[in-house]
């Protein structure tokens, strides 16, 4: 550590290179996380303030609540654990506002969804033309009492309430009565919701219409889900490597510049593994004065960050990530170590 420490003070220049450069390189993988955090949080924050294990669908629906349909004689009995849910597409219209898309979801008043639905301002819908809608609405303008229209139905519908992560499919929701769903739907008599959900993680449906399927099958089944989330992870795995090939570029051509010393030190009888534990702690001591810096940056752009922005800063998850770039340090700064253990101070110092 102690020759590490000496040979930052030392080449001052080329260490804040390397450390600007993991700067550079963990901040830009803090903000790909946060960014995939927040688009993933965006696809599914309503089910998840649901607090629900599992989704039933119609059968034909091919796991997607907007295709589904179910009757009262496929739903049977509910209990206290098991929902309705109704979801519909919608354009929502206001005046002095832009078309907004949307995703209306209709409840039972007396279920526990409705009933457990956390309000920021206002109340409940009490009738079938009142919404409480999603706070990204009130960042937008949008106040108590306002009234919007929803697709083509004629009359305006007035916001009631707001409540906070109310997204789905990276959509803001719009909750109201299965009766408007039915309404927007253009349904005819026959339907009462599009899915139940339930608490109960071994809820199965009964009739043969249906499916029931875990939430974890339902969101990754979600329009375009897995393969947003598959593509930030690949980027940040590469990310990753790259780091690791460019950490080790650079500890490589920084421990053939000093081999001459380490032959020097080598002939004085300093042993090898103190030379190693030099060269593997200066990596990461870069590495960590890299992430430092870049934690910091990234802590900055969370709080300059506008609400509209889809991400989400998750600390333990971040803090993961950090853990592997010094994996990554790690594994850079042990490739060089060969070159280390084999110098041979007559040929480097006669040479």
């Amino acid at each position: 550590m102690f020759l590490a420490l000496k040979e930052i003070r030392k080449e001052k220049l080329r260490s804040g290179l390397i450390i600007a450069m993991i700067v550079l390189i963990s901040y830009l993988i803090f903000i790909l996380t946060s960014l995939a955090l927040g688009l993933a949080r965006e696809n599914t924050d309503a089910l998840d303030a649901w607090g629900v294990d599992s989704v039933t669908l119609n059968a034909n629906a091919n796991v997607d609540m907007r295709q589904s349909l179910i009757t009262p004689a496929q739903a049977g009995p509910l209990s206290a654990d098991e929902a309705y849910i109704g979801q519909a597409s919608v354009v929502a219209k206001a005046k002095g506002h832009a078309k907004l898309s949307a995703v209306f979801i209709g409840l039972k008043a007396s279920q526990f969804v409705a009933r457990d639905l956390k309000l920021t301002r206002g109340h409940r819908p009490t009738t079938a033309h009142e919404l409480v809608v999603d706070t990204s609405l009130a960042d937008a303008g949008h106040e108590l009492g306002d009234t919007l229209k929803l697709n083509a139905d004629p009359k305006p519908y007035t916001i009631v309430g707001f409540t906070a992560h109310a997204k789905m499919n990276i959509a803001p929701v719009l909750y109201g009565q299965l009766a408007a769903w039915q309404t927007l739907k253009d349904l005819m008599p026959g339907p009462i919701a599009s899915a139940i959900v339930s608490r109960d993680a071994g809820y199965r449906a009964k009739d043969r219409a249906l499916q029931t399927y875990s939430l974890k099958t339902f969101i990754n089944k979600l329009p375009g889900y897995s393969a947003q989330n598959m593509t930030f992870e690949l980027m940040i795995g590469f990310l990753m490597v790259i780091s690791l090939i460019v950490i080790a570029v650079f500890l490589y051509i920084l421990t053939m510049q000093k081999l001459p010393n380490y032959a020097v030190l080598r002939a004085q009888g300093l042993p090898s593994r103190v030379l190693v534990g030099a060269t593997v702690s200066q990596s990461l001591l870069l590495v960590a004065a890299g992430l430092v810096l870049g934690t910091a940056l990234t802590v900055i752009t969370a709080v300059a960050m506008p609400a509209s922005v889809p991400m989400a800063f998750d600390v333990p998850v971040l803090a993961l990530v950090g853990v592997g770039l010094l994996a990554m340090a790690l594994v850079g700064g042990l490739i060089p170590v060969r070159s280390v253990l084999r110098v041979d101070p007559v040929s480097v110092i006669g040479g």
